[in-house]
C-alpha cells in the first residue's frame, strides 16, 4: 500500500522505508514528534496529530530527501484534491477542526507542512527560504498528488499560495484564502538583524509568554484554558531541535513579498474574512478582491483570524462548497523545475 504514495522520483530505497517508520503504529503518536504532544488535552488534536506522516521528497538543493510531514488521505477520489496549508510559523495541526469533516464530506484531503514549519526532518538544515519552500511543495506536490488542486491558504499561508499558484499555474485549479496577509514586504528589517540577535528573535518567538498573547490577539473572547492549550499545539513543532535554524533562515532571507504576483494569479478565488480580525484589516481584503482577476468574498461574522480554528464547520461548508464548483483550469500537467534552481541558497 505504502508503494501508492512513495515517490518513485526518489531513487534511494532508504527513503520509501522511512516512509514507512515514521507512520504511527496503533494508538501512539508518530516518535518524530516532540515528547510534549502527549500533554495535549483536545481530542481532535490528538487524533490529526496520530494521522501525521513523512513522506520522502527530492529535492535540488538537498542531497537526499527531505522528509516531510502531512496528513494523508486514507482514499484517492476521482476529484482534485484538497490541500490545506497553515500560517506563519505553524503545522498542519490548525485543521483539526475542519480535516475530518472534508474527509467525512468525500473530498481527498491534504494537510501540508511547509518546509521549515511543522514537523519534517530537517536535521542537515536546509535552506528554508521562499524559493525553498516554494521549490519543496512543488516536489511533493508533483511526487504525491500530481493532480490540480484547490490550494487553500490562511494568513501567511495565502502568500504561500499566491505564490506558488504563480510559479506552478498548472498545480492549482482554485484558491481559497483566508484572512490573507499578502501585503506585507516579507520580514522587512528583520532580514538585516546580526544572526545573534537574530536567534534572540528565533527564542522569543517560540516562548510561553507571547504565544499565549498572540492567542489574545487571534481568538475572540478566549478562556485561559483554552489559550493555553492552543499555545501548547501551536508552539509544539518550536520543540524540534533544527526549528530556530529554520526560522532564523527564513527572517534572513527576506520573508514573502507577494503584492507584485496578485494580478498574475488566474485562477479562480475565494477570499474569506473574519469580522474582529485583529491581524489583517478587512479594508486590505477589499483591496485583493479588487486586484485579484476572478475573486469572491465572504465574511465570517463574529469571529477573529484562525476562523478554521473558530468555526471549522462553517469555514469546511465553504471550502467544500468551491472547492466542488466545476474546474476553472485547463492549464496541461508540466514538469520542470521552475524556480528550483533559482536562489535557493
Amino acid at each position: 500500500m505504502i508503494a501508492a504514495f512513495v515517490s518513485s522520483g526518489c531513487p534511494v530505497n532508504r527513503c520509501r522505508l522511512q516512509g514507512i517508520n515514521c507512520r504511527a503504529g496503533g494508538g501512539d503518536f508518530p516518535s518524530f514528534l516532540p515528547k510534549e504532544v502527549h500533554n495535549i488535552r483536545d481530542p481532535s488534536t490528538r487524533t490529526l496529530a496520530r494521522r501525521i506522516q513523512r513522506l520522502p521528497v527530492k529535492v535540488d538543493f538537498a542531497e537526499s530527501c527531505i522528509m516531510s510531514s502531512c496528513v494523508m488521505p486514507r482514499v484517492r477520489r476521482d476529484a482534485d484534491p484538497v490541500v490545506l496549508l497553515h500560517c506563519f510559523d505553524s503545522s498542519c495541526l490548525e485543521w483539526r477542526g475542519v480535516y475530518p469533516v472534508l474527509e467525512v464530506l468525500g473530498f481527498e484531503t491534504w494537510a501540508i507542512d511547509v518546509l521549515g514549519w511543522g514537523f519534517s526532518d530537517l536535521e542537515r538544515r536546509p535552506p528554508c527560504n521562499v524559493a525553498a519552500k516554494r521549490c519543496h511543495l512543488y516536489q511533493l506536490w508533483k511526487s504525491h498528488i500530481h493532480r490540480p488542486m484547490t490550494l487553500v491558504g490562511p494568513s501567511l499561508g495565502a502568500a504561500v499560495a499566491i505564490d506558488f499558484a504563480t510559479h506552478y499555474p498548472e498545480a492549482v485549479d482554485k484558491l481559497i484564502l483566508i484572512n490573507p496577509n499578502v501585503y506585507a514586504e516579507g520580514t522587512g528589517t528583520l532580514k538585516q538583524l546580526p544572526k545573534p540577535i537574530a536567534y534572540a528573535m528565533a527564542s522569543l518567538l517560540k516562548s510561553v509568554p507571547l504565544r499565549c498573547y498572540s492567542k489574545l490577539l487571534v481568538f475572540e473572547g478566549i478562556s485561559v484554558s483554552r489559550m493555553l492549550e492552543y499555545t501548547n499545539v501551536g508552539r509544539l513543532h518550536c520543540l524540534l531541535p533544527w526549528w530556530e535554524d529554520a526560522t532564523v533562515n527564513f527572517m534572513l532571507s527576506g520573508g514573502y513579498n507577494v503584492t507584485s504576483q496578485i494580478q498574475k494569479v488566474k485562477q479562480k478565488t475565494l477570499l474569506i474574512s473574519s469580522e474582529h480580525d485583529k491581524i489583517v484589516n478587512s479594508k486590505l481584503t477589499q483591496r485583493l478582491k479588487r486586484e485579484l482577476p476572478n475573486a469572491i468574498c465572504r465574511e465570517i461574522p463574529d469571529c477573529g483570524h484562525m476562523p478554521h480554528i473558530e468555526k471549522p464547520y462553517l469555514i469546511t461548508k465553504l471550502i467544500a462548497e468551491f472547492a466542488s464548483q466545476k474546474k476553472t483550469t485547463s492549464v496541461p500537467l508540466l514538469v520542470d523545475q521552475r524556480s528550483c534552481n533559482k536562489q535557493i541558497v
